[in-house]
């Protein structure tokens, strides 16, 4: 256990000690901290900007999940858990503000204290604090609960845990985190792990899927449960954090219940029989098309298009370049020539939804589209200038949608030859081998399936044989685990403060590692040079110039052939319910429903 090792490192040499002392020096606790500059909000703030401290508290809000759920506890590989589960019933030593782009104010900690460097983060918890069953938080919970995540946790835990040289207790209320390497990141990181009860899990398997629901400090306890059916959570009237300034106007229903179906379009027909509270719509045309219905028409429904400034993130096909057949950029070029993204759009969305064109599209983070790197980016590229993918530095941008589909399939074509492609008796092939691929989705795909269906056409012209395979969840899961796919949707959803998440999702650490969420493959020491580059910025300029450079190497490496986004969320929801007028700067993101709204 890293505990162990931790009583090492106290007795670390003369000149550690000495540069521990020279951050405190320069430290002082705060009540919240940002990314760069500093927290929005005052020490004496009252509520967040976007919460209203005036909502009446009860009713019920019930929402719906397609699958199931096996497991109540969500931290581990194991078992798959409710998507709320944590955030409702489990508490961070800080939370984050959804109206700007990276800030936390304390929640189970009352201060935070890190120096310039950001070679060390201090926590020093409220002594209110208290778990649902009314034992105190302590410093070991906070301690083990790290540890334990990171070791037996989910992979994503462990990132950025092989940042932390040592973790010492400080005082009887706080806890000291000491970076191997500047960070900006980390204190704001370690900050939004999950505190846990030591004591619940002494002598368990922490590993093992278990329908035992967490002991945690949040504002709800889970009340009762029937697996891969519902799972009903109750507000905890006794608790402790009620009437902190953060959580003012939050969390006002009674009751949060949440609904298991097969697939979303049961799901939308129980919402509209009403045994739903909401519904948000990802699909535009559907949008105009379905919600005619009696409970819309007479009121009982309300109808909302709530914008947001938020990067689009990543939404589309992702190849798996460990898979022979995709790892020459130049039959990904060709994949994403053959996807007619404008017949595609107009059948799906009816043509309303931009295409994806960066990363971080609708946002200031995103690549200049289809222009040379700048000079500060350049430098940054410079060191991996003959290891990078055509496109990069030169300017790198997907086919006009405009352009006719034979002079996409003419280019496509041309560079399946320079990759070693031919054409015999109109299938494709090499070497004697036919171009045949399989579509990875599960069955509950909805609308993506039926993407797919026209992508396989298209390819068809190429002499291209390309199969959607539809697998129940389970085996869905199981297998992009294991990378066992040719290619399969990705959804990846950004912040305006991009850090260590990405090299998760494009790290060289994840290409070969089973679990990861580097689905793509990528092994490139450049990502990953602009990922420390990210994480190491002084300055917003440097950070965004290190963010648009990894968006210059991931959308010229051609892993994603990319869908549309959406500039607004699109929810349809009971009358009687009711969310602040004001809107956060991140639109309907996790921090908006359910925690500001309330019953009528």
């Amino acid at each position: 256990m890293k505990s162990q090792i931790v009583k090492v490192l106290k007795a670390a040499a003369s000149c550690t000690a000495f540069l521990l002392v020279a951050s405190q020096a320069v430290a002082e606790k705060s009540h919240g901290i940002a990314m760069y500059g500093e927290p929005a909000l005052s020490p004496d703030f009252n509520h967040l900007p976007y919460a209203n401290p005036d909502a009446p508290k009860g009713g019920i809000m019930i929402t719906g999940e397609s699958g199931g759920f096996d497991s109540l506890n969500p931290y581990i590989v194991k078992g798959r858990a409710p998507f709320f589960l944590g955030t409702w019933t489990v508490e961070s030593l800080m939370a984050r503000s959804i109206d700007e782009p990276f800030t936390l104010y304390g929640l189970l900690a009352e201060s935070v204290e890190t120096d310039d460097e950001r070679s060390f983060v201090e926590f020093t918890l409220r002594p209110e604090a208290r778990f649902s069953d009314g034992t105190p938080v302590t410093i070991k919970d906070v301690i083990w609960s790290f540890e334990t995540l990171a070791e037996q946790g989910q992979p994503r835990y462990a990132g950025a845990w092989h940042k932390v040289r040592s973790v010492e207790q400080t005082g009887p209320r706080s806890v000291r985190f000491v970076f191997t390497e500047p960070d900006r990141e980390m204190p704001l990181i370690l900050g939004l792990r999950p505190v846990l009860k030591r004591a619940q899990w002494e002598n368990k398997d922490f590993t093992q899927s278990t329908l035992e629901a967490p002991i945690g400090s949040g504002p709800y306890r889970v009340e009762s449960f029937v697996p891969n059916r519902s799972i009903t959570y109750r507000r905890d009237p006794d608790w402790w954090g009620k009437d902190l300034p953060f959580n003012r106007g939050l969390y006002n229903f009674d009751e949060m219940r949440t609904e298991f179906y097969a697939d979303s379009s049961v799901m939308f027909e129980a919402f509209k029989a009403g045994s739903l509270s909401l519904w948000r719509e990802g699909n535009p045309s559907r949008w105009l098309s379905s919600f005619d219905f009696p409970a819309v028409r007479n009121g009982d429904i309300v109808l909302e298009e709530i914008p947001h400034r938020r990067p689009s993130g990543m939404h589309g096909f992702v190849m798996n370049t460990r898979d022979p057949m995709f790892d020459n950029w130049r039959v990904r070029e060709a994949m994403i020539l053959a996807f007619d993204f404008g017949l595609i759009n107009r059948i799906v969305t009816g043509g309303t939804e931009p295409r994806i064109e960066s990363y971080f599209s609708n946002s200031d983070l995103g690549m200049e589209i289809g222009t040379p790197v700048p000079a500060d980016e350049a430098d940054l590229l410079a060191p991996y200038r003959d290891s990078i993918t055509p496109g990069a530095l030169e300017g790198y941008a997907l086919p006009r949608d405009d352009a006719p589909a034979r002079s996409r399939q003419r280019r496509a074509m041309a560079l399946l030859q320079e990759a070693g492609w031919t054409v015999e008796d109109g299938v494709l092939t090499k070497g004697g081998q036919p171009f045949r691929f399989d579509i990875l989705l599960p069955q509950s795909a909805g609308e993506t399936a039926s993407v797919a269906a026209i992508y396989v056409q298209s390819l068809q012209r190429l002499g291209i044989e390309a199969r959607v395979v539809t697998v129940d969840a389970a085996q869905y899961r199981q297998r992009i685990t294991d990378f066992d796919f040719d290619m399969t949707e990705i959804e990846r959803s950004f912040s305006l403060s991009p850090g260590n998440e990405q090299m998760l999702y494009g790290g060289s650490s994840g290409a070969d590692q089973t679990g990861s969420r580097n689905l793509m493959g990528v092994a490139s020491p450049a990502v990953d040079a602009m990922v420390t580059a990210m994480v190491r910025s002084q300055t917003p300029r440097e950070f965004q110039s290190a963010t648009r450079a990894l968006d210059r190497l991931l959308m010229a490496g051609r892993y994603v052939i990319p869908f549309w986004y959406s500039p607004v969320s699109r929810i349809a929801y009971r009358s009687n319910l009711r969310h602040p007028d004001r809107l956060p700067l991140y639109g309907d993101w996790p921090g908006f429903e359910p925690e500001t709204w309330w019953a009528d």
